[in-house]
């Protein structure tokens, strides 16, 4: 994995004020970060698996201007260890619930990115009422069965296992390479995947139960799906599917972009975003 060279990193430092807080649970912390505009309405980003906060480097400055910013590191992931957890990263959208009580906000608008999308669904089903809106980047529909998705998943698992067994890192880097196209975003996420260790993995099952056939739900929140270009073909129909199915929302493909679109190309990512949100 490439370094980032000094003109890279200027782009991915944050400048406005950050607040690390946590969120005490039996036998595990959740952390999460805190910027921007009091007054605004709050933004909650959710990291793709092995990232965390950081993966959002590119967007705290940006939204801080307008917006309250909250960044997750998921269980597992980043400050959020798993420690003596007999919770799952599937619990998300619990921690999530719980810290916007924690910080008496009604309601927020749900950006995901790959599992961050997942989780950021199964926010938006059980907690409708606290829902403003939802974006989706690099994920699927969680309300309908997807069996080519699974099925990709599971050769990909293989892969992940394979560069676990040996190295860590080899996993890392593996990970990095196929989570952005552009080498400072490929090294940032390396950077941001230095804490997920083998222990992590022990957290990670039981998402497949979010995924189910719910053909009678209806949203009552405004829905955004993007996709990178150059992220792998499935994912990119899978975004245009999930538009098809439900009509009603808005989607983009991002160009020079390819899964996680908002590292390779903030400065697109965060104009479509920010549109979104304030003609909602």
């Amino acid at each position: 994995m490439e370094k980032i060279k000094e003109s890279e990193k200027q782009n991915l430092y944050v400048n406005s004020p950050v607040e690390q807080r946590v969120l005490e649970k039996n036998g595990y912390s959740i952390y999460y970060f805190v910027s921007g505009s009091e007054e605004g309405e709050t933004i909650v980003f959710l990291h793709p698996a092995f990232g965390d906060h950081q993966c959002f480097d590119g967007q705290i400055d940006y939204f801080s201007r307008k917006f309250r910013v909250i960044t997750v590191d998921m269980l597992g992931h980043g400050l959020s260890r798993v420690g003596k957890s007999k919770d799952k990263i599937a619990s998300t959208a619990i921690h999530v619930a719980e810290i916007l009580d924690k910080e008496s906000i009604e309601k927020a608008h749900l950006i995901g990115v790959s599992l961050g999308s997942l989780l950021a669904q199964d926010f938006a089903l059980k907690y409708p009422e606290k829902t403003r809106s939802l974006t989706v980047l690099g994920g699927y529909n969680i309300n309908k069965e997807q069996k080519e998705v699974a099925k990709a998943q599971r050769g990909e698992m293989f892969r992940w296992l394979s560069k676990v067994i040996f190295s860590m890192d080899a996993f890392r880097r593996y990970a990095a390479s196929t989570t952005a196209i552009v080498p400072a975003a490929q090294a940032r996420f390396y950077e941001s995947a230095q804490s997920f260790t083998r222990k992590s993995f022990t957290v990670m099952s039981g998402l497949d139960k979010l995924i189910a056939d719910r053909p009678d739900v209806r949203r009552n929140y405004p829905l955004l799906l993007l996709s990178g270009e150059k992220d792998m073909e499935l994912a990119v129909n899978q975004t245009r599917q999930w538009h098809e199915d439900d009509t009603e929302n808005h989607m983009y493909i991002i160009e020079n972009a390819g899964h996680c679109a908002n590292m390779d190309n903030p400065e697109k990512f965060n104009e479509i975003l920010m549109k979104f949100l304030c003609d909602e």
